[in-house]
């Protein structure tokens, strides 16, 4: 690891991140209060459950920012071109900025959660203490829990910025001490983190948990373990996680892909974790909500005329589109792409692509007229939530729509990658893992399928989720890709530099 150059700064880091996340005072998240540890009883071990609730709390209140700095770069993906964010855009051309408020702000989000995670698994630990009987085991699943939540915020800024710091407790002197780890370090970790996790696991899908319906379970940290094998290029490592996922035989594709980014695809059998929200079915009250404005479109006719848009500040690529279409996609281009009558012109506007299918239209299947706005021309139909679906009264876009973070889709492409790239496995051949997402979109099957094939067949799957093409072509220093529509990427852009505002702060390199 690196060392400090400036220790006299550490004291100004860790008064900032106090004063962010109120850990100096011991304090966790409970619904809408703050519940200080040092008042709690922690004879009374039914309690206990509420600082893990609180480390999911964190986790499923994403700033707005956090999946669009992810994504933003890869080639499946646009930023809105006009608009109050011109840094925004230049991030998605690969003009970095370190003084961009967005990236200091997803830096903050990030090691602000992972904090926060940290001292609820540490006040489960006080509760364990008094524990007997099975509340032992409870407390050691809840705490195993909390590193899942951990790990899979350290996956996601290194892979933003590659070295980072590891945070391991909430009183984060040592860990800063220790400086920056390596993108390798951190990824290790987290495949580490996930092994001492995964033995006090429930062994069932999240959507069979019922005291965190959703929750965490042994599937979840073999997903995070993939990825930070996947991140590392052991193949072997992420054709272990994911067969043991396959092996198990819980979980299944979601039968409609348009609907597994909706309402009825909430907790399916595909879901291996995605972020909860609600407006608890009522027209007033309480509501939990992740902010899906910034996806949404500046001026539509929605079918539920009270039905607000958006910003529009994300958009799938005319790249993607014309892959998709090159493809005799239907299904998944639906579901992904939504149109606006701007968009479809500039399709047409290549010969190549002067006769569109008749699904392509401005209209969802729901009835959601996309017009004309300034900032894109298209958007993301995965982040889209019909307003027919809305509960009534609630007319934020997308409200109480749920975030997809990992699915089966994933794993089993992960999988067949992994194969392509030399790993073996007993648990399912990179055919069939593939055949089985193209039968779902309504394709033929492949037999012999090459690296390429399995890299395409996830450009079509998972376009727009979390960045995952962005990430699997600087893995694969696929720079030709990424330089398209007048772009030019070079190894030097793979990752964002520091944010100033912490390297005001921070004894950080530059990358």
């Amino acid at each position: 690891m690196k060392n400090f150059k400036q220790l006299s700064k550490q004291l100004g880091f860790i008064l900032a991140l106090c004063m962010l996340v109120f850990s100096c005072s011991e304090k966790l998240q409970e619904n809408d209060g703050q519940l200080a540890a040092d008042d709690l009883d922690f004879t009374l071990t039914e309690n206990m459950i509420l600082p893990l609730i609180g480390a999911y709390s964190e986790v499923y209140s994403r700033g707005w920012e956090d999946p669009l700095l992810l994504g933003v770069r890869g080639d499946d993906v646009n930023a809105g071109g006009l608009g109050d964010q011109p840094l925004f855009a230049e991030t998605d051309l690969f003009n970095y900025d370190n003084g961009f408020w967005m990236f200091n702000q997803v830096w903050e989000n990030f090691y602000g959660d992972i904090v926060d995670i940290l001292n609820s698994g540490e006040t489960i630990e006080r509760y364990k203490a008094f524990a007997t009987g099975n509340d032992i085991a409870l407390a050691d699943q809840y705490i195993a829990e909390t590193k899942v939540l951990s790990g899979f915020q350290h996956l996601q800024m290194s892979r933003l910025w590659g070295d980072i710091f590891i945070i391991t407790s909430s009183n984060v002197t040592a860990d800063i001490e220790r400086g920056v780890a390596t993108k390798q370090e951190v990824m290790q970790y987290v495949s580490d983190l996930m092994d001492e996790a995964m033995p006090f696991l429930p062994d069932m899908r999240p959507n069979e948990r019922q005291d965190v319906v959703g929750g965490v379970t042994k599937y979840t940290a073999l997903t995070v373990k993939a990825l930070a094998n996947l991140e590392m290029e052991n193949y072997q490592g992420v054709a272990n996680a994911t067969g043991e996922i396959i092996a198990s035989g819980k979980f299944s594709l979601y039968s409609d892909f348009y609907q597994l980014f909706k309402k009825p695809g909430e907790l399916s059998n595909e879901s291996l974790f995605e972020l909860q929200f609600s407006d608890y079915n009522s027209d007033t009250g309480a509501v939990n909500n992740h902010l899906y404005a910034p996806f949404g479109p500046s001026n539509w006719t929605p079918a539920v005329s009270t039905a607000s848009g958006g910003w529009g500040f994300y958009e799938p690529s005319l790249k993607y589109i014309k892959f998709m279409l090159d493809r005799n996609e239907v299904t998944r281009l639906q579901t992904s792409v939504i149109f606006t009558p701007r968009g479809i012109a500039e399709v047409m506007s290549d010969p190549n692509y002067a006769t569109l299918p008749g699904f392509i239209s401005n209209t969802t299947p729901d009835g959601d007229r996309f017009n004309d706005y300034p900032r894109a021309m298209f958007a993301s139909g995965k982040h889209y939530l019909p307003s027919v679906q809305l509960t009534p009264g609630r007319n934020s876009y997308g409200s109480s729509k749920n975030f997809i973070v990992f699915r089966y889709a994933e794993i089993l492409l992960m999988h067949a990658e992994a194969l392509t790239q030399g790993a073996s496995s007993s648990a399912m051949s990179a055919d069939d893992a593939v055949n089985l997402v193209r039968t779902r979109a309504g394709l033929s099957t492949l037999s012999g399928v090459t690296n390429q094939q399995v890299m395409d067949e996830k450009f079509a799957e998972l376009a727009m989720e979390w960045g995952v093409r962005y990430y699997d072509m600087i893995r694969l220093d696929r720079y030709d890709e990424l330089s398209y529509d007048g772009r030019t990427f070079t190894a030097d852009k793979e990752l964002l530099p520091y944010p100033q505002a912490q390297l005001d702060l921070l004894p950080l390199q530059n990358n």
